[in-house]
């Protein structure tokens, strides 16, 4: 898992993949099992184990009643080749005690009943390679749950460095356009402390020339009294 970039450890899987079969099982309907994550893909597995199980039972039905004795039961539906060999051979050694002299009929038989059992292994072997395979789908199955997740997360992760990207840049330009409007502040109120002192001095000078004016008015008419 960690070659792969899965921070997770093994009973974080098992945990996951428990909880995963509690919400389908909780939600087994299809009408319903919409809230359950991959609630198809888990009822597309089940289904056809089911329908390979279902087709197993079916197929060791119609073998003979010796096969159905063999095959009885769940727990005997493992039983290896050497062991259906092993009854075969003490089916045939109680036969040959019980009749010395065997028949056309009797070989008729035990053929029937060889090629029952063998038909019988066939669909042992199909169902451990069915059950095999399904195992297998389940492992694909964590791996697309465990890699969608991981696609999940860095698609969040990138989509929050955008925002903090794009956050950095309104912050930026909303700094850089108030100290324009301080820049463009300053100059207006120099400008105007500029044109408020010219106007200052405009006023002073010609109060001093109106002033000069004055007094040379009241000097030229002291002199002429």
């Amino acid at each position: 898992m960690l070659e792969r970039g899965f921070i997770r450890t093994s009973d974080q899987c098992k945990c996951k993949w428990k909880n995963l079969l509690n919400r389908y099982k909780e939600t087994s309907d299809p009408e319903n099992g919409r809230q359950c994550p991959f609630f198809e893909e888990l009822h597309a597995l089940f289904s056809e184990r089911e329908k390979n199980m279902q087709r197993l039972l079916l197929e060791t039905e119609m073998g003979s009643p010796r096969s159905r004795k063999k095959m009885k039961g769940p727990s005997n539906a493992g039983q290896s080749s050497d062991e259906f060999s092993e009854n075969e051979e003490n089916d045939k050694e109680g036969i040959d005690e019980e009749t010395p002299t065997t028949t056309t009929s009797t070989r008729r038989k035990r053929k029937g009943e060889k090629i029952a059992l063998d038909k019988s292994l066939k669909a042992t072997n199909a169902a451990a390679a069915a059950s095999m395979s399904g195992e297998t789908d389940i492992r694909e199955m964590l791996k697309q749950f465990f890699e969608q997740q991981q696609m999940i997360e860095k698609q969040w992760m990138d989509m929050m460095d955008r925002r903090a990207y794009e956050q950095q840049l309104f912050e930026q330009e909303w700094r850089q356009s108030m100290e324009k409007l301080e820049r463009e502040r300053l100059m207006v109120e120099q400008s105007w402390r500029e044109r408020e002192e010219q106007r200052r001095i405009r006023e002073e000078s010609r109060a001093e020339r109106r002033d000069a004016l004055l007094t040379s008015l009241l000097n030229n008419l002291l002199h002429e009294n």
